[in-house]
């Protein structure tokens, strides 16, 4: 298993932050996301814990479960299903106020699912392009947030 994290601060306040990137249908504003929708609402919340949201990004097809939905401050998930094949034991995003904004943390630990060859695919291969599709949601928020932030000329 491979943990991965990318981090980023975000110039806007904590509770926008958390809804923007708790919402995955923003997730369309990355170069790297081609569809994002909630399949099922969550029990407190629509990305609430029990959600279930399909992915399909320019790595692959994800349905994944949101298990911990904390406002503002932490949400976690986990993959049950993908292609490619994955196993999956956590994604983590937490929230936390700083100086500029807010710091945004997203780990998950994962593999890629061939014997064998799983834990050097997933090191040379997924790892970099998993934190790089992170990062561009990331970019994809910090750019949305600063939009909507500005004042109208």
């Amino acid at each position: 298993m491979e943990t991965m994290t990318v981090e980023r601060v975000i110039a806007a306040p904590v509770e926008e932050v958390f809804a923007w990137l708790t919402t995955t249908t923003n997730y369309t504003r990355s170069p790297l996301v081609v569809r994002c929708r909630l399949t099922r609402r969550g029990e407190s919340a629509p990305y609430g814990v029990g959600a279930v949201r399909s992915h399909l990004w320019l790595i692959g097809w994800f349905r994944e479960r949101i298990t911990r939905y904390e406002p503002p401050y932490a949400t976690e998930y986990v993959v049950e299903r993908s292609l490619p094949p994955a196993r999956h034991e956590i994604g983590r995003m937490t929230f936390a106020e700083v100086d500029g904004g807010t710091l945004v943390r997203w780990t998950t630990r994962a593999e890629i699912g061939v014997p064998l060859l799983g834990p050097l695919l997933t090191r040379r291969l997924a790892r970099p392009i998993i934190t790089r599709t992170f990062g561009a949601i990331l970019d994809a928020a910090a750019t949305a947030l600063a939009t909507a932030s500005r004042p109208a000329a």
